[in-house]
């Protein structure tokens, strides 16, 4: 795969549920989503940014999500279902994956915002069609099998005082 170069064309795409929980597990923080986007770009074009939310109809997320929006994430929002036994889920898996299969086409690296060790069958896809792919975690919470899919990784918990608030 190819290094990094001002003229690469970069997609970043943020599991904000798994990034808040670990973040919250680990050092009871916050992530600084300005932080994370200039590392995820680093010099190079920035063809997108996606957020993927989660609302739970918590009194501060609204103000989350514009906060994104002023970063330069386009935030998009799922609903937290519930289920008649109570339980509740909500998850952005498949959907991120297919935005990165579909941005495949348009850039040069997909920089995927989490440690979830699910991704990596779509991080061997990509770079199978010639894209670059990187991830930015906790390593302490990020899947073997996800660092062990992507060109590069950048551990959070190697720079907390950089990533979280």
């Amino acid at each position: 795969m190819v290094d990094t170069h001002p003229a690469q064309r970069v997609g970043v795409l943020a599991d904000s549920q798994n990034l808040y929980h670990s973040a919250q597990s680990r050092y009871s923080r916050n992530i600084d989503y300005s932080a994370l986007l200039e590392e995820a770009v680093r010099e190079r074009s920035l063809v997108r940014a996606i957020a993927y939310v989660i609302r739970a109809d918590s009194p501060e997320e609204e103000s989350f999500f514009e906060a994104l929006r002023d970063i330069g994430f386009e935030a998009k929002i799922k609903d937290i279902k519930t289920f008649a036994d109570g339980s509740k889920k909500a998850d952005w898996d498949v959907g991120m994956s297919l935005d990165a299969v579909t941005l495949a086409n348009h850039v040069d690296t997909v920089v995927l915002c989490t440690g979830d060790g699910d991704f990596a069958r779509l991080c061997s896809h990509l770079r199978h069609e010639g894209v670059r792919v990187e991830a930015i975690g906790l390593g302490s919470s990020t899947a073997d099998e996800l660092v062990a899919a992507v060109d590069d990784f950048v551990d959070i918990d190697e720079h907390e005082e950089r990533f979280l608030l």
